[in-house]
């Protein structure tokens, strides 16, 4: 009989179906922290909970007996999954769960902030029959514009076609003739997109890259008028740059349901002209709450019944034999992906790996979806791992092509991966030096040796003396540290093109960038964070 903990509300359909299962019983205790989590965990085969209980190292520690938690919902912040995967607990979650709903909630904002529905109502509560004083506009025949085109980005932009609005959206991950099928105008950045539109909504995680992704320097080239919506989360749009823009005029409308820091109940947003605020609502249906708790449900009993995985945050379908086997390339393939993500310029279209030496003899399908994973990494709005990785680059109509060849190379084994995009190609290799030093040995036709880990600058140069000097001269004068320096040329003579690869001991900024950038003879410099030297994702760690 497996034994089942229910840790927060759930659904009375979710309760139902795992009351039905055959072989399990189950048992709800909400509220517990500490010490009583701990114990309750040790005495149960499985768990699912919602955002309520946080389920740290200290709780996990010691539960032998615990296999696996399921999240009713998408989010996993609250679940240490270093600390399951230490424990040999699965982490699932149920990302399509409230799609619909956070989609719906979306448009909900978009149409009540165009036809000043709160202020309106607020009028008649008040006594007031106010009709000139709420104008409103309608949304047919106007621009959408969609940063990120994930699972509730393709859902909003389904509604607002039909609506009949035009929606042009921007997803590094998504083909353009994928686009095109969905009735979507694809442009190759943010920043092609937001003079065209009238209203904007991002889907996207919080990351680096999306972080005041909609500031000052966004606004000043975005329509007189625009209207923004934000149900994804708090950070995307700076606040304080919303806020000038109200008050300047340039933006007539903001929604949000989101906010840098929740619960959020005071903000000089609230109240604004043209402002209407929700306290992130977006999964919050009856509908929503019953789907992913009877997906839940059906997560974790397919797991304990049968061993079946299906949307697992924090672990590989393989054994750790495998794992530690291959532990070096996996290291290498995942930060090959995270370096090509950061090179990449237009929308990715297709992807070829090319497996040398001994390496092409191995599993090279968990190789694949490693590499995978580290080129989606920071692309979606939901946990990218050895599961679902592949699935999620064919969802978005990129090819992923694989070739081994048991001759080596330079190297006893080695792996090269490319990245094809409508602006063109990016190419990189990679080896491990010893059991675990993960290095990259070519880019883009340039032989050098480099570490990948932790912050880099790739810069494109001719190759002409004083280059590396200049470049050591400008982070000097900005107090950046170079820790590790790799340079390559294209032939093997001077006076060709040149690129060079710096390891930072911390990123250097916007002026510094700059400075580099406004050298003579340097081409282009980029910035590209990877992770520190010896960090796996939890889903390969050991």
């Amino acid at each position: 009989m497996h034994k089942v903990i229910v840790l927060d509300d759930l659904s009375q359909e979710g309760l139902d179906l795992l009351k039905a299962a055959p072989g399990f019983e189950y048992e709800v205790r909400t509220g517990l922290k500490g010490d009583d989590l701990r114990e309750a965990l040790g005495q149960f085969d499985g768990a699912i909970c919602r955002s309520g209980v946080k389920l740290t190292p200290e709780v996990l520690e010691g539960s032998r007996r615990l296999k696996a938690v399921v999240r009713a919902g998408v989010g996993t912040d609250n679940i240490d999954k270093a600390a399951a995967t230490r424990a040999g607990v699965v982490v699932m979650n149920t990302p399509a769960g409230n799609t619909l709903s956070t989609a719906e909630h979306t448009i909900t904002l978009m149409l009540a902030m165009s036809r000043n529905v709160a202020p309106a109502y607020q009028s008649l509560c008040e006594g007031r029959w106010d009709r000139k004083l709420y104008m409103g506009s309608q949304v047919a025949g106007k621009t959408l514009g969609i940063v990120g085109l994930g699972r509730i980005g393709l859902a909003v932009a389904e509604r607002a076609i039909a609506l009949e609005m035009k929606v042009i959206g921007y997803d590094p991950f998504l083909s353009k003739e994928r686009a095109q099928e969905l009735g979507i105008e694809l442009v190759d950045t943010v920043a092609a997109m937001l003079p065209r539109v009238d209203y904007l909504t991002v889907h996207t995680p919080l990351t680096d890259e999306t972080r005041n992704l909609i500031d000052v320097p966004q606004l000043e080239i975005m329509k007189q008028g625009v209207r923004l919506v934000n149900c994804a989360r708090g950070g995307i749009y700076n606040e304080a740059a919303l806020l000038q823009g109200l008050d300047s005029g340039k933006i007539a409308g903001v929604a949000l349901d989101v906010y840098v820091d929740e619960p959020c109940t005071d903000s000089p947003l609230f109240g604004k002209p043209g402002v209407i605020c929700t306290p992130h609502l977006g999964a919050s249906t009856e509908e929503a709450q019953t789907q992913v708790a009877v997906e839940a449900v059906g997560l974790l009993t397919d797991y304990l019944a049968n061993g079946t995985i299906r949307h697992a945050v924090n672990v590989a379908p393989l054994d750790a034999k495998t794992i530690e086997s291959l532990r070096g390339y996996l290291d290498v393939a995942y930060r090959l992906g995270m370096l090509l993500a950061g090179l990449q310029e237009g929308v990715a279209r297709q992807c070829r790996l090319v497996y040398r030496g001994e390496i092409a003899d191995r599993d090279i399908k968990v190789l694949n979806a490693t590499f995978a994973a580290g080129l989606l990494k920071h692309a979606l709005d939901q946990e990218i791992n050895l599961v679902n990785a592949e699935l999620m680059l064919r969802e978005r109509g990129i090819e992923l092509t694989t070739e081994s060849h048991s001759e080596m190379g330079s190297f006893r084994s080695s792996m090269s991966a490319e990245l094809e995009t409508d602006a063109g190609k990016h190419k990189v290799a990679g080896t491990v030096f010893g059991q675990s030093m993960p290095r990259l040995v070519a880019i883009d036709g340039y032989r050098l040796e480099a570490y990948l880990d932790g912050c880099l600058l790739v810069f494109t140069h001719e190759d002409v003396p004083g280059i590396i000097g200049g470049v050591g001269t400008v982070f000097g004068q900005h107090g950046v540290n170079i820790g590790q320096m790799a340079v390559g040329r294209a032939g093997d003579t001077a006076g060709g093109d040149a690129i060079g690869i710096l390891n930072l001991d911390a990123p250097p900024s916007g002026e510094a960038l700059e400075g580099v950038r406004q050298l003579t003879a340097i081409g282009s410099a980029k910035v590209i964070h990877l992770p520190p030297a010896g960090e796996l994702p939890s889903w390969l760690q050991g």
